[in-house]
């Protein structure tokens, strides 16, 4: 009885451990941290109950304990449903915690039965664990890889030992006195019981955690206004697109592209439309680039497209079109009617020996003489040591269809 109880009361202190461990992520917003947290402190009553029994009156640590575990098992399900987006089903939990209830009172008032209580009780558990298993996607990617494996696995074993837990007490000749007997068979299924809640709500700390990790880095990589990636993830990006064009020896091409005359258009209408503007602008770039190009914003209303694998008359052509289709000034914005935008863009691209700082600063310069030469258009750098056309500040400018 000393292990059993001693088992019991370990486990308490790992359900504690975790409602501490998941009220420090409280603040993250995750969603099922709130259920995954209720059910460890229900679960720590639950599990101090059951180790007072025959100390405290049966009520207490039979029908009371159950029901607080039954709870338990509920909230947890209802955390991972929560978590992946999923509904709770509450009504099917509810008339599943109702018959398993009836049927721990039935067993210990009309026919007293403690292993029939145990069946009762582990049909419910399989019926909860096999239901975390199954919300749960079969491959999660990045960071959350490796928690959704283990919570689906855990999920899947603990269904799979409660399911043998409930057969061997309905078949077994064995009737056990209490849960507490010292018994190898007891004890390995008594164990089954109560360790599945710290192995799921481990689980479901490790997708919590997982999750608030993915959203720091996302937050730290892309713009929180425009939610294109940051300066930041776009350097990071162009280093391995410049290591990997270097290696491969195929061309990269670098535009800036910045929208014109967009202080004024933050003086005459606001900051507030000139959000929208930027917004706009993002959204319809994403529509008009390559799949393999990387977009980002650097800042204000300047934005970069790296355009990996493309030879001058692709990245050419990939300026124009965008040009074109960032042409607002015959249609306004959406989301703020009456008002128009356009953009410049500065092309360059990657020459031999090139750092990135310097290919910067030739489509920085490219972007310029654009703005110089009128706006609403494309110039493309020239080549290194080439002599720069008069007209251009170093510039040579690609006449576009009005």
């Amino acid at each position: 009885m000393l292990i059993t109880v001693s088992l019991l009361l370990v486990t308490t202190a790992m359900s504690a451990v975790m409602l501490l461990v998941l009220t420090s992520l409280a603040d993250s917003k995750v969603a099922g941290i709130r259920e995954w947290g209720t059910a460890n402190g229900v679960a720590v009553v639950a599990l101090l109950l059951f180790a007072a029994r025959g100390v405290l009156p049966d009520l207490l640590s039979i029908e009371v304990a159950n029901a607080l575990l039954l709870i338990t098992a509920s909230l947890m399900l209802a955390g991972y449903r929560r978590y992946v987006g999923q509904p709770v089903p509450w009504r099917l939990l509810a008339a599943g915690g109702l018959a398993a209830f009836a049927g721990v009172v039935v067993f210990h008032h009309l026919h007293d039965s403690l292993a029939l209580r145990v069946v009762a009780m582990s049909a419910f558990h399989v019926g909860i664990c096999f239901g975390i298993y199954a919300s749960l996607p079969k491959v999660a990617d990045g960071r959350l890889r490796y928690p959704n494996a283990f919570s689906r696995m855990a999920a899947l074993l603990l269904g799979v030992g409660h399911l043998c837990r409930g057969a061997f007490y309905a078949f077994d000749a064995y009737q056990p006195a209490s849960l507490l007997e010292p018994v190898i068979a007891n004890l390995i299924f008594f164990a089954i019981g109560t360790l599945a809640l710290p192995a799921l709500s481990l689980g479901g700390v490790m997708l919590a955690n997982a999750r608030v990790l993915e959203e720091t880095a996302y937050a730290a990589e892309h713009d929180h206004l425009t939610g294109a990636p940051s300066r930041r993830a776009f350097f990071d990006m162009a280093e391995r697109e410049l290591a990997r064009a270097r290696r491969h020896g195929n061309g990269l091409g670098l535009l800036l592209l910045d929208a014109d005359h967009f202080k004024r258009i933050n003086d005459t209408y606001g900051h507030g439309v000139g959000d929208e503007v930027l917004r706009d602008l993002v959204r319809r770039t994403r529509e008009e680039i390559r799949k393999i190009d990387y977009f980002a914003r650097l800042g204000g209303e300047e934005f970069g497209v790296l355009l990996p694998d493309a030879p001058l008359e692709a990245a050419r052509d990939v300026a124009e079109r965008l040009r074109a289709a960032l042409d607002r000034s015959s249609q306004s914005v959406p989301t703020a009617p009456g008002v128009a935008y356009t953009v410049s863009i500065g092309l360059a691209m990657l020459e031999k020996g090139e750092d990135f700082a310097g290919l910067m600063r030739r489509a920085d310069a490219a972007l310029y003489a654009a703005k110089e030469g009128g706006r609403n258009r494309v110039e493309c750098a020239p080549r290194i040591g080439a002599e720069p056309p008069n007209q251009s500040a170093g510039a040579q400018v690609i006449r576009l269809r009005p």
